[in-house]
């Protein structure tokens, strides 16, 4: 499966992927949001090849994909479209870049594809997202989406020795498609 855009093709992760995800994921700067305190060689492999695994899955409801450049294909984080259970009508984005690739639009450009894919290729009613509320740019993406703030969970992440706030965003199909009618 792939997905393209202007400048992304977002991809299926391949085992030769797991370098490149270690090398953003040792960054300081990515660790800063994430549980992590440092990331392992080993850890890395068993987290692409979760990946992996899920291309396999019958009906699939997992499809976390590698975000790319065009055209070399240049591998610079990744990106996600979650199902809980096979049918459902509802699904989670996520994403997550290389640090050196922050602020040039690409997660905007990625997350706006998971939509699309969402909500024409799965046939979904809504899709949502949850972001640390410290994460400004994160947040910036997911309204530049079109994404709705639906709430602000209080202290219901343990992070970094200490409770953070999350924020909870949602879009419906309805509202996805007047975004796209009118931008």
């Amino acid at each position: 499966m792939q997905i393209t855009t202007e400048r992304l093709a977002l991809r299926e992760f391949g085992e030769e992927d797991w370098p490149v995800v270690l090398a953003y994921q040792s960054d300081p700067r990515y660790l800063r949001f994430y549980a992590w305190e440092r990331r392992t060689a080993e850890e890395v492999r068993a987290f692409v090849q979760m990946f992996i695994d899920q291309q396999r899955e019958r009906p699939r409801r997992k499809y976390q994909l590698a975000i790319t450049l065009r055209p070399g294909e240049q591998l610079i984080g990744n990106c996600g479209i979650r199902l809980k259970s096979a049918g459902a009508r509802d699904a989670d984005i996520g994403y997550e870049l290389a640090p050196e690739q922050w602020g040039r639009g690409y997660a905007t450009e990625a997350a706006r594809a998971l939509l699309r894919f969402g909500f024409e290729e799965l046939k979904l009613h809504r899709i949502w997202a949850w972001c640390l509320a410290e994460n400004v740019a994160s947040t910036r993406v997911l309204e530049k989406i079109g994404m709705q703030r639906e709430g602000r969970l209080r202290e219901s992440e343990w992070l970094k020795q200490r409770w953070h706030d999350t924020l909870v965003y949602g879009i419906l199909e309805h509202e996805w498609k007047g975004v796209t009618t009118s931008g």
